[in-house]
């Protein structure tokens, strides 16, 4: 893919699935007419016509992990695991000042997100009988943003998730994140609303510059193969302008990991 195109690594494949890592600014699906995406470069490939089922995206100006079906009965398959939500997703970001927990320390998440038709933003809306924004701090805990809700539902809907904020340098700070649902734009969302909006993110109220995406990166994917059962893994590394943009959140810590 030459050119000014957007590279598209392939990092798993066989007959039912493939694994790509997506740069930040190609879309996943739905790009405007002629436009390069992650379904046109597949559906594109020699020899042509393939079968390309996309199960789950990731925003445009998102990078890493995305899962895609090669038949028919894969894709639901993997549709089905996204809805009972027995994937696992780990994601990192790069967030703006300080985040409210101590490094390394489990936070839970529970809020409602609320996506309007035709609105870009999406937004949090109060809990019955509580705040919009929850939070609960598990210091004990051992164990350690495209959307796969569909369209606009004019009603709100639960987002839940798990962080942890890595490490910290200056004003940014380096966060692991474990989404259990995947509402439009949920990670983006939380994060702003807690003050910590990611890196390159003006819709959510970021101030630092980050080239053509956002620092969110969709670390790693677990699923089971949608003919095997057999569990599959796959890892994106980390993107390189990271490391340049913001080199004393990163030197002399090797990969931080999910």
């Amino acid at each position: 893919m030459a050119g000014d195109r957007k590279e598209l690594e392939i990092v798993y494949e066989d007959d039912e699935v493939v694994g790509v890592v997506k740069p930040a600014g190609l879309p996943t699906a739905n790009a405007a007419a002629g436009a390069h995406s992650v379904y046109t470069a597949l559906r594109n490939r020699p020899p042509g016509g393939r079968f390309v089922g996309i199960v789950s995206r990731l925003d445009a100006a998102v990078s890493g992990i995305v899962v895609v079906a090669k038949t028919s009965g894969a894709a639901a398959a993997l549709a089905e695991q996204f809805r009972r939500r027995s994937i696992e997703k780990g994601y990192l970001a790069v967030v703006e000042r300080r985040f409210p927990a101590p490094v390394g320390t489990w936070v839970d998440w529970h809020d409602m997100v609320l996506r309007r038709p035709n609105e870009r933003r999406s937004e949090l809306v109060r809990r019955p009988g509580g705040g919009a924004v929850t939070q609960s701090i598990h210091p004990e805990d051992e164990d350690g943003e495209a959307d796969s809700d569909g369209g606009a539902t004019g009603r709100p809907l639960p987002a839940s998730a798990r962080a942890r904020v890595l490490r910290r340098a200056g004003e940014v700070s380096l966060v692991e994140l474990r989404p259990a649902t995947g509402r439009r734009h949920q990670l983006r969302l939380q994060l702003s609303a807690r003050g910590c909006p990611i890196v390159g993110d003006r819709l959510y109220g970021a101030r630092l510059p980050l080239g053509d995406g956002i620092a969110l990166h969709a670390r790693r994917l677990r699923f089971a193969h949608p003919r095997t059962a057999a569990i599959v893994e796959l890892e994106a590394p980390l993107p390189a302008i990271w490391q340049r943009r913001f080199p004393a959140l990163f030197a002399g810590e090797g990969d931080p990991g999910v």
